[in-house]
């Protein structure tokens, strides 16, 4: 059994963004030289997301409405009050952005098999920035024979 570590840097769209990468992720499996096995993808920031769906304009657009209306940031939450919290007092309000990042999850788990990553046709690996724009750090574990 083999592994073999990799980080993705993704600089992210304001607000809510998905953005592909499975471009990325099949060339790490690539540089990887693993033919079987699987791969894991975690964000390393409790903002954003990770998920895998269609990478489609449209649905990319519901999505963005569906968290909005699901968690919606101009309601009231503990964690925005910023003067009650041992934090910088430029510290976002961004309590939306963590619950949604909750409901997600941080990390997917694709096989691969004979050197492919195995998604249906239509699925791609989508990291769900939830507090663009930023700098994100995406971790790949390549693991296998």
């Amino acid at each position: 059994m083999h592994s073999k570590y990799f980080q993705l840097q993704l600089s992210t769209s304001a607000g809510i963004s998905l953005h592909d990468v499975t471009p990325q992720i099949r060339d790490c499996l690539a540089d990887s030289g693993i033919g079987n096995g699987f791969v894991t993808v975690t964000s390393r920031h409790t903002t954003t997301a990770l998920t895998i769906n269609e990478n489609e304009a449209r649905l990319l657009e519901d999505v963005k409405a569906f968290f909005t209306r699901l968690v919606p940031p101009g309601d009231e939450y503990l964690h925005n009050d910023i003067q009650l919290r041992d934090c910088p007092p430029d510290e976002p309000e961004n309590a939306h952005s963590h619950l949604v990042a909750m409901l997600l999850g941080s990390s997917e788990v694709v096989p691969v098999s004979e050197g492919r990553l195995v998604l249906g046709q239509y699925q791609s690996v989508l990291l769900v920035e939830l507090d663009g724009p930023r700098e994100r750090t995406v971790a790949v574990q390549v693991v296998g024979e």
